[in-house]
């Protein structure tokens, strides 16, 4: 794996930390490349922010409220109880099937939740992994970056960095059914993923594509995640 940390979102529970710490491998036979950042056990691998260190002792430096949050994800993941996007979507799409958008949508939000502090942060982990599953399944899919304004009773209550998925006159607003696991996000804020044409966006949002951006590299996405999200595609939906 590629030494980098991980590009994309602002990393609300990244710290400021001047450890240098010697990487080590660890992994298991299908990913033979996970850099320290990856911890794997019986029911669940995690992901580190860093590149230097595991997730455990990463975990350890954390502020009190990120290692509650990681606890509770834990223990949602081992009792098969985390928010999955197919439970909240907005579906107005014409594309694939009904049954098939909901099932790509969760698959690939339990990729991006392997993160240390789940998915809260992670839309551009999010929409790159969707916009290939798209392109791989025969879509004109491209990732957007630009600006997510989210209002409530026509006022604006809070705007922030964000990533899209557009597929010709579509698009898939994903992971913001997890936003209220993000402490930058006011408890206000409360929307549901959008997949439907750019004329039908929810009024609880409007959405700024700044074209001048692009999406950076992301070495979790191109070697661990995409590798076996297009497997899975390529057995269940193809």
């Amino acid at each position: 794996m590629a030494s980098v940390a991980p590009s994309g979102d602002r990393r609300t529970w990244r710290f400021t930390c001047q450890l240098n710490m010697p990487r080590r491998l660890h992994g298991a036979s299908h990913t033979p490349q996970v850099s320290a950042g990856v911890r794997l056990t019986d029911k669940m691998r995690e992901i580190s922010p860093a590149t230097n260190m595991s997730a455990e002792e990463y975990l350890r430096l954390a502020p009190p409220e990120g290692q509650e949050l990681v606890r509770r994800i834990r223990r949602q993941k081992e009792e098969g109880t985390r928010p999955m996007p197919s439970a909240s979507l907005i579906d107005c799409s014409v594309l694939l099937t009904a049954q098939r958008r909901k099932s790509l949508l969760d698959r690939v939000a339990v990729l991006v939740d392997e993160n240390l502090f789940g998915r809260a942060e992670m839309c551009m982990q999010f929409s790159s992994l969707l916009a290939m599953a798209l392109s791989h399944l025969g879509l004109s899919a491209r990732t957007a970056l630009g600006k997510a304004l989210y209002y409530h009773d026509g006022r604006e209550i809070f705007r922030w960095d964000h990533a899209w998925v557009r597929i010709g006159e579509e698009i898939v607003d994903g992971n913001v059914d997890i936003l209220f696991e993000n402490p930058m996000v006011p408890p206000s804020v409360n929307v549901s993923l959008f997949w439907g044409s750019i004329n039908d966006v929810p009024r609880d949002r409007r959405l700024r594509e700044d074209r001048t951006r692009a999406m950076p590299p992301d070495a979790y996405v191109s070697e661990i995640w995409w590798p076996e999200l297009r497997s899975w595609l390529d057995d269940e939906l193809r």
